[in-house]
């Protein structure tokens, strides 16, 4: 079974970051793989010090763990000034060759204001520069306050439509890369 962890780079409590990571996980479970969401406002994470161990935080071994064992990824990240949220960073800083190499990714931005691929194009770069595979659909999400309605769906068709995409894609993409059923 295809094996994908979610990670969404958002602190605050009512991130759309991390509805739009929900939204995505539910579609990649729909097609038949297991998801476990790691969140990073529940994991006590140190700022990285281009160390490799951090005894003294737990929550590293198993962010590093957790994303060893899987196959693929989802990325999430609000757009910063026009970059990747340095929560985000710090997580992807955390881990090495060792966690990231030949994992499938999927990358999502959730912004303010209209949708550009800024911080895409920057997952794309961290990612590729550890030897992991991106999936061709990326979703960027702007105007992020009214893409979702009060219960955390999708207000959109065409963009809840481009989300099935993405889904299909890390799957598909996931089992024939990562030769997993």
């Amino acid at each position: 079974m295809v094996k994908i962890v979610g990670i969404a780079g958002s602190l605050r409590p009512d991130s759309y970051s991390q509805i739009a990571l929900a939204v995505a996980a539910q579609k990649v479970r729909d097609l038949g793989a297991e998801v476990e969401i790691l969140d990073l406002r529940q994991m006590q994470l140190p700022f990285c010090d281009g160390g490799t161990e951090y005894p003294e935080y737990p929550d590293v071994k198993r962010l590093q763990d957790t994303v060893s064992n899987a196959d693929g990824l989802i990325l999430v990240s609000p757009e910063y000034h026009g970059s990747v949220s340095g929560v985000l960073k710090n997580a992807l800083d955390l881990m090495s060759f060792d966690q990231l190499s030949g994992k499938v990714t999927g990358f999502m931005t959730i912004l303010g204001g209209q949708s550009n691929s800024n911080a895409l194009n920057d997952l794309r770069i961290i990612l590729r520069w550890v030897h992991a595979w991106s999936i061709p659909e990326q979703i960027a999400i702007g105007q992020a306050w009214q893409a979702f309605t009060p219960e955390g769906k999708i207000a959109d068709e065409k963009l809840s439509q481009r989300l099935d995409q993405f889904a299909k894609s890390l799957v598909d993409n996931t089992r024939k890369l990562r030769g997993v059923d």
